[in-house]
């Protein structure tokens, strides 16, 4: 690490600035007497001596780092500056190469900040890596949606996975290792091999003196187990149009680091007036020239501090209007109170109380200017046309119907995000589309939106978002088969058979209750996220087991993914459990025995954290799904922690994928 001895400025990336500026608040950064700045990369302050660069793990070179202005700084500089690199989460051969090849590697002190979960919520953690769905699902060559950039990915690239297990290993490392380790997907595999090698190089450690002691060694006494689920299990979900209240502002308006950036209208600051100026100096026209308004963008905090978002965030939209009408109703009900109080001390309580009071009343302005936001853009019959087709394909309906209104919406000049996303539900629910559509459909977004996106459509059929219906179906298990033996557990399903699961599963509910939810399928308004039915496999099986008119091989010690290990045959990815032991039974035993945990002491010692890792990234309708689940495990005495790579939907994973130049290199349409 570089020795700091006067930590004047702290310039970070694009990316990292809004995380900079949250965490500059922490003990972290006051150690070193940051100011309370946090500037973006471009351009540097160049009045500074001391500058320190935050930036993620270099992969776009002219998106991280300001090189050329790093060379000026130290060849033309007035004032002589020492900067210092930390590249998040780490220092790697490639970020050396880098910075040497554009001939700043001398100039520059290189370090690293290892940074990994930060905690978006007290019961979610993120890694916050925005290309982790690019790098785990795509290869070949495709060019970002960064301006003159193109990168290569001969193969995926497990970046994102080696960062999970690092992160977990943090957390094994401070609670004791997990008793279990459940996964479903390939890269949940790769994940779980992972952290049961850093678990082996721990006991090597610890067997020759370098750790600090045993615990780390031990299975966690409060740590329940850890699950595992690879995006590509449940492409579905992503692709669908989220309709709870916080996932509807990150379709319509999106939330980056619990921040959301609005018209200032729906905060209510004024927009900026300005005067329009005369065309010609000369003129005699005596009337005032006439001022135009400015929109301005405001941002918001979207997060648990705000208590009122709290109670909304997880609602479907549906009836986020009648909850801001109870709100509405309660502080005129308070603010009435001070018309009764009849002695000084009880006005003298509601004055304590008006501050509170005022920022309820400043939340609900904000959420309810919001929600009319948003009803504007879910009221609109492009909005309703995609939303019947998407609900339509998700409950098994033949998807060939909805192609003349796909068609319709690509003659509306829609947003290209939007068509994709349509096509490639229907490819991951129906196996692919027919060969003839999906030309059809090529051709006619060509026409529509450019040249392009052939190399957007080549990418969605790299990442297996976008297939014709032969090669597809040829891939799907068939269910029912009676294979159920060793060798058939041990080979995983190479698709996700949406139209068993959907039966078996019971993914779609007839009858959703979006006042008082009784099931995990009111977040889609009577879809449920096969994710989180994957997950309720493991928590909630009796549930399940009342779902489903044929009964499951269930017993009352079931455990783990028992009884349910040939209905998840039909998702795509392996099926496993890893038990982790103790080197020393004895020395457990010791530590349960002086927590009054033990048998003998009666009981479990308390509330049980039940880790939930996400390859690939989650949506917010999915958090809003697991909390569901969480809260009906209170009475187990077991809470969820989701943990993730970061916050997708499904148009960041389009526009990841879309091609934004055109071939010409000019700007491309869509």
């Amino acid at each position: 690490m570089v020795h700091v001895q006067a930590l004047r400025t702290l310039p970070a990336s694009t990316a990292l600035s809004p995380i900079v500026a949250i965490r500059q608040s922490e003990h972290t950064f006051a150690h070193f007497a940051t100011s309370k700045r946090a500037f973006a990369i471009q351009p540097i302050p160049t009045i500074l001596p001391d500058l320190y660069l935050v930036s993620r793990l270099p992969r776009y070179v002219t998106d991280t780092l300001n090189v050329e202005q790093i060379k000026k700084l130290q060849k033309n500089g007035s004032v002589k500056h020492e900067i210092s690199i930390f590249w998040v989460p780490r220092r790697t051969l490639v970020s050396n190469k880098i910075l040497e090849d554009e001939g700043v590697l001398g100039d520059v002190n290189v370090s690293e900040f290892s940074m990994y979960f930060l905690p978006l919520e007290d019961d979610v953690l993120s890694l916050e890596l925005e290309d982790a769905y690019m790098e785990l699902y795509l290869v070949g060559l495709h060019c970002t949606p960064r301006p003159a950039l193109t990168y290569i990915f001969q193969r995926r690239d497990p970046t994102s996975i080696f960062l999970a297990s690092k992160a977990l290993m943090l957390v094994q490392q401070r609670h004791g290792f997990f008793p279990r380790i459940l996964g479903k997907g390939d890269n949940a595999r790769k994940l779980a091999n992972l952290l049961v090698r850093g678990r082996k190089e721990l006991d090597v450690e610890d067997s020759v003196g370098y750790s600090d002691g045993a615990r780390g060694i031990l299975p966690s006494a409060t740590l329940d187990s850890l699950i595992i689920i690879d995006r590509d299990v449940d492409f579905a979900t992503l692709l669908l149009t989220q309709l709870t209240y916080e996932g509807l502002i990150e379709e319509i308006v999106g939330i980056h680091h619990n921040q959301a950036e609005v018209d200032s209208s729906i905060t209510g600051t004024a927009p900026q007036t300005s005067t329009q100026q005369p065309q010609s100096s000369t003129s005699t026209n005596t009337v005032p020239p006439p001022t135009t308004r400015q929109s301005l963008k405001a941002k918001i905090k979207l997060d648990s501090s705000d208590s009122l978002y709290s109670q909304l965030r997880s609602a479907n939209f549906a009836i986020v209007g009648s909850l801001l009408n109870k709100v509405a109703r309660r502080l005129e009900s308070d603010y009435e109170v001070r018309h009764s109080a009849r002695t000084t001390t009880e006005l003298g309580d509601f004055v304590k109380k008006l501050p509170v009071y005022q920022q309820e009343h400043q939340s609900l302005r904000i959420h309810t200017n919001l929600a009319e936001e948003i009803m504007k853009q879910t009221r609109s019959e492009t909005f309703n046309r995609v939303l019947e087709v998407q609900q339509n394909i998700a409950a098994g309906t033949d998807a060939t119907y909805q192609h003349d209104t796909i068609d319709e919406l690509i003659a509306r000049d829609v947003p290209l995000p939007t068509i994709l996303r349509l096509l490639c539900l229907e490819s991951c629910i129906s196996g692919g589309l027919r060969p003839r559509d999906l030309e059809t459909f090529k051709r006619q977004i060509l026409h529509a939106y450019g040249n392009q996106h052939l190399l957007t459509l080549d990418a969605l059929e790299k990442t297996e978002l976008l297939q014709p219906r032969s090669s597809a179906n040829a891939l799907l298990p068939i269910p029912g088969t009676g294979n159920t033996g060793p060798q058939a557990s041990n080979t995983p399903a190479t698709k996700t058979n949406y139209n068993y699961l959907r039966k078996v599963l019971r993914l779609i509910m007839d009858e959703v209750n979006e006042q008082d939810p009784n099931d995990i399928a009111y977040v889609y308004s009577g879809y449920a996220p096969l994710s989180v039915r994957v997950i309720q496999c493991i928590l909630q099986k009796s549930y399940l087991q009342s779902l489903n008119r044929s009964p499951f091989p269930l017993t009352p010690t079931s455990t783990g993914w028992q009884g349910f290990e040939d209905v998840l045959k039909s998702a795509k990815g392996p099926t496993f459990t890893i038990t982790q032991k103790p080197t020393d039974d004895r020395v457990v035993k010791a530590r349960d025995s002086l927590r009054g945990t033990g048998a003998g002491a009666g009981g479990t010692g308390g509330w049980k954290t039940i880790y939930v890792m996400f390859l690939g990234g989650i949506t917010f309708t999915e958090i809003a799904a697991l909390r569901f689940v969480g809260r009906q495990l209170e009475g187990e005495k077991k809470r969820l922690m989701i943990c993730t790579t970061g916050i997708v939907s499904g148009n960041k994973v389009m526009e990841g994928l879309m091609v934004k130049k055109g071939l010409d290199g000019g700007s491309g349409g869509g």
